[in-house]
């Protein structure tokens, strides 16, 4: 063999085993999707840094909703405390007990369920509203609720927030300010594209 050949397959030699895999793949771009795992340096090479089936973390995560921050207390009287106890209690927002709680548009639209209900013509509006007419289940929505509020003068609203059966529901409280007190003038489902205004119950 050639001297000069011989030298050059050295040469090559020595450059392939001096690459590994991180310099490597800085050189060469990353691999391919079906590429096997490259090791951890320094590890013992049982450790993959990027095991298969797993996605590699994006360096900044994108902003979740619900807030992952613990809640704040409740404040008596505000439009928080008065949307919380539709989430402890199913079907409270047809409960004609609780229409002091609630000014036009729904005020107007849950009498005229009301008097539907009355005249045995039937029901107009699913008992569990505030629940985006999800199946009732206290322990994963306890679990999950989160919620956010936003005042503006006499306006308000309230984003809730839940999981159940693993489907995300979103929903948003309307409220204004009446006498001192918050009432709640809509419920708007972000998920399920429906507002409580909207009901035609006659």
């Amino acid at each position: 063999m050639p001297r000069c050949l011989a030298l050059a397959l050295s040469t090559l030699s020595m450059l392939a085993a001096g690459l590994n895999g991180a310099s490597a793949q800085g050189l060469l771009g990353p691999p391919p999707a079906n590429a096997p795992a490259q090791t951890v340096p320094g590890g013992d090479g049982a450790t993959p840094a990027n095991p298969p089936g797993k996605a590699v973390e994006p360096a900044t995560p994108p902003p979740a909703w619900p807030p992952s921050t613990p809640a704040a207390p409740v404040l008596p009287g505000s439009p928080t405390a008065v949307v919380k106890p539709f989430y402890e209690h199913l079907g409270l927002e047809i409960d004609p007990a609780q229409r002091k709680n609630f000014v036009d548009p729904a005020k107007a639209v849950l009498d005229k369920s009301d008097a539907l209900r009355a005249s045995g013509q039937g029901e107009c509006l699913d008992p569990n509203m505030a629940l985006d007419n999800a199946d009732y289940d206290k322990l994963a929505i306890d679990k999950s609720l989160k919620s956010i509020e936003a005042v503006n003068g006499d306006q308000a609203k309230v984003v809730v927030a839940f999981v159940v059966e693993g489907h995300q529901h979103r929903l948003e409280w309307k409220l204004k300010k009446v006498d001192g007190d918050w009432k709640i003038s809509d419920l708007l489902s972000v998920t399920g594209e429906w507002a409580l205004s909207q009901y035609q119950c006659e």
